[in-house]
């Protein structure tokens, strides 16, 4: 990490879902890289307090993202913070809830695909004509390897995260030689607070924490991808435990 010190000097950055977990460890990344990060989850006093200890330009945006209205309010904070689009949009937050098809209610199928699907799409949209204006910008996806797997009990997760694989595969081919960079981060089960409320029957069918990666791993494959130099777009990057 050492290494990638200031290779993000006067980068801005977006990470969603940046309180806790995955989005936390990548903020702390791309920040302790020298970029200016806007840290977008639900917590105001959380992400205000994330956003002091990182420094350089950090700041929070409380955003309720299953909430178009939020989201536009959240991308309209951004920009005033920025002055503009970010370069690099991290689009991390969502939420995991199991369920036999027959069982998974359509209020929390309809949760995963706005959290996991719809919002990141929202920020895409967003931000991207002005990275086509500038003929540069990153935007990462974090999937998960239910984007290109499916188990029992993911009918709405795998839903969403196949559906993330496609808005990003069909965004590098829009992109492509654009000067705009896509990367996706699919990684195995990562120990974070999402398996916290699963129930004990449901839970022991995934790996226990201890043979999970670390949210630090995927936030190490983040700052990989986005400090490549600028003709090289690392396409997607799949991580499991050795």
């Amino acid at each position: 990490m050492s290494t990638n010190r200031g290779a993000l000097s006067g980068t801005t950055a977006v990470v969603t879902g940046a309180s806790r977990g995955i989005g936390e460890a990548v903020a702390r990344s791309l920040a302790g890289a020298g970029a200016r990060v806007a840290l977008v989850a639900r917590g105001r006093a959380v992400l205000e307090g994330l956003a002091d200890e990182l420094g350089s330009g950090a700041f929070a945006v409380p955003c309720d993202l299953m909430h178009p209205r939020a989201v536009s309010g959240a991308v309209d904070a951004i920009e005033i913070g920025f002055g503009g689009a970010p370069a690099l949009l991290v689009n991390n937050a969502g939420i995991f809830r199991v369920g036999a098809a027959d069982t998974l209610t359509v209020g929390d199928f309809t949760a995963m695909l706005d959290l996991n699907l719809v919002a990141p799409f929202s920020f895409v949209r967003a931000f991207l004509p002005a990275m086509k204006a500038a003929q540069r910008g990153h935007i990462v996806t974090i999937g998960s390897v239910a984007d290109h797997a499916s188990f029992p009990g993911n009918a709405g997760y795998s839903a969403s995260k196949f559906g993330a694989r496609a808005v990003h595969e069909v965004l590098r081919a829009e992109t492509k030689g654009s000067g705009i960079r896509a990367t996706l981060i699919s990684p195995a089960a990562t120990d974070t607070e999402i398996w916290d409320g699963l129930e004990p029957g449901v839970r022991g069918r995934f790996p226990v924490k201890g043979e999970m990666l670390s949210a630090g791993d995927v936030a190490n494959a983040v700052l990989f991808a986005v400090t490549q130099p600028v003709r090289v777009n690392v396409d997607e990057l799949r991580l499991s435990r050795s």
